[in-house]
């Protein structure tokens, strides 16, 4: 069996979830503090990040890479269209979340309020949870104009730049950081992809000290 190390809220190991649990491929997931640096950890990942998953006899490291890699040999169900412009899409909106979502958002809210107690870091910057919240609302207005013009946020089916945005997303729901008044059409697309059988391991993530709210894993939120 395949096994993943992971931490439970980080958004680019649950884009790594969702990839798997897409393709039903069957994952021992452990979880891996990886700020403490352990010498096995380092020595299947020398940067040090999550996630790092063990996959057909090979090692692999960074998000990106490792969805590539099992789209490629795992073909059905597809996350990756076949025509190459809309490939494209997918990938620049992977980055979108994955670079300037992150940046933006998930790094001052999630960071901020869970990952620093966890790590023993001190305590939350007001004035980055602030700038998080203000950008957050951006964010989400951009998905509504994608998603007035489209099924799915690359287009008319559901692909990676899913997995990806709602990768951050559910991390930051977990906290009760989305306003999800703010826009019925990303409400609605949240909601489609939240029940999906791939979406299930998440919402049962429970993080010690960090209950989640009562509407995270209620598919009628």
């Amino acid at each position: 069996m395949a096994r993943l190390f992971h931490v439970p809220l980080s958004p680019f190991c649950r884009k790594v979830r969702l990839s798997l649990a897409e393709k039903k491929i069957e994952v021992e997931r452990v979880e891996e503090r990886y700020w403490e640096q352990d010498p096995d950890f380092m020595r299947r990942n020398p940067a040090g990040k999550v996630p790092v998953l063990q996959l057909d006899g090979i090692i692999m490291s960074e998000s990106a890479a490792i969805c590539e890699y099992i789209e490629e040999t795992r073909p059905e169900p597809s996350l990756m269209p076949s025509d190459p412009i809309q490939r494209l899409e997918v990938r620049r909106l992977v980055s979108w979340f994955d670079d300037k979502f992150h940046d933006e958002v998930t790094s001052k809210l999630l960071y901020e309020r869970v990952n620093k107690k966890v790590m023993k870091q001190g305590f939350p910057d007001s004035r980055n949870v602030k700038d998080g919240a203000k950008a957050i609302k951006y964010h989400i207005d951009y998905m509504a104009w994608l998603l007035d013009h489209r099924r799915w946020l690359a287009g008319d089916v559901m692909t990676l730049a899913d997995f990806a945005a709602a990768a951050h997303l559910s991390s930051l729901d977990y906290i009760s950081d989305v306003d999800w008044n703010r826009s019925d059409v990303v409400k609605d697309w949240y909601a489609k992809i939240k029940s999906r059988p791939a979406f299930r391991s998440l919402l049962a993530d429970q993080v010690p000290g960090f209950p989640p709210p009562k509407h995270y894993n209620d598919l009628d939120f």
